[in-house]
């Protein structure tokens, strides 16, 4: 079978793509999910006065957590040696919502991308659980990629959303 895919091998057969001949560059990514939530919820969140306590530094938490381990998560993923993970919140009260933006960083021969995006969902689902006391119909949206920089593809950068 001839193909260009990634991850097919020449009989279709699924296979993890061998990187090991790839030079170890810095690789970067930055992905955003947003969480949109009641107004008395919000208050409730930023008052830190909700049944399960802090919910940022729980989601802070919950986040780098699972951008750790993303190779454990995600078929054909490599398990990389991140140098940094970090969450940063942008608290907006009208309309109330929360924009998560998860980092990573490493140096090595393949990209940090799945980590972010996986490590704002987890986030995002940290603020869902902990909130879920008090409002049940709270919208996960806008997971997507912003930036990421090292790579034989070279730099991405997002167009700008609302």
């Amino acid at each position: 079978m001839d193909n260009n895919f990634s991850h097919l091998d020449g009989q279709g057969n699924v296979t993890m793509v061998d990187v090991g001949h790839k030079a170890a560059t810095e690789r970067v990514a930055i992905a955003e999910a947003v969480v949109e939530l009641s107004p008395a919820t919000l208050e409730l969140l930023l008052k830190v006065a909700l049944p399960k306590g802090d919910v940022l530094t729980c989601a802070k938490i919950g986040g780098i957590m699972a951008a750790k381990r993303v190779g454990d998560l995600i078929p054909l993923c490599h398990p990389l040696n991140l140098s940094y993970a970090d969450i940063r919140f942008e608290v907006s009260k009208m309309p109330p919502r929360i924009r998560i933006e998860a980092e990573t960083r490493t140096v090595g021969s393949t990209g940090v991308e799945m980590e972010a995006i996986v490590a704002a969902q987890t986030a995002a689902a940290v603020i869902y659980d902990m909130c879920k006391a008090v409002q049940r119909d709270i919208i996960i949206s806008r997971v997507r990629l912003l930036h990421k920089r090292g790579g034989k593809s070279g730099d991405f950068n997002a167009q700008e959303m609302d």
